[in-house]
């Protein structure tokens, strides 16, 4: 680990210390740490330079809108290599909020996210993509002969 000294002017350092305290950090390293790794993760995926990552879409829908959950359902299972998990909470009378859980190579956990929240009825949808590294397992697995992918994220 490498030690670094910044200067800030007042204001700003006024600010971050807020931040930190606001956000429960123990310290600032701590939390400059994350904001770089956000960043930096940020400018992977934009650049293109990352290729896979896990990633949640949340979105709010109207459960009244005509096959609505039914087409949600089937998105869900059209990207089944990708969708890996769902959560689906009843807000209201009307409302139903759902986070899906995808993995996978970014262009296609985009697809699919895309797919989800420009469907009629939905509102409110978030994408949170988290570029990672993919390492192939060498080793191959008893149970089901075959090895398998490990999603790592960036340190």
């Amino acid at each position: 680990m490498q030690r670094w000294t910044i200067s800030v002017d007042d204001d700003l350092a006024e600010e971050f210390d807020k931040f930190v305290a606001g956000k429960g950090y123990s310290n600032r390293s701590e939390a400059f740490r994350d904001l770089v790794r956000k960043e930096l993760g940020q400018s992977d995926v934009d650049d293109g330079k990352a290729k896979w990552c896990v990633a949640t879409v949340s979105y709010i829908y109207d459960h009244h809108e005509r096959m609505l959950a039914n087409r949600l359902t089937q998105l869900q299972h059209d990207h089944h290599d990708v969708a890996a998990a769902s959560q689906h909470v009843h807000l209201d009378h009307d409302n139903c909020l759902e986070t899906v859980i995808l993995k996978g190579r970014i262009d296609e956990v985009r697809a699919c996210a895309d797919a989800i929240i420009s469907q009629t009825g939905v509102r409110h949808g978030n994408v949170h993509i988290v570029p990672v590294e993919m390492k192939r397992e060498k080793y191959v697995r008893a149970a089901h002969g075959h090895g398998h992918v490990h999603l790592h994220p960036k340190s």
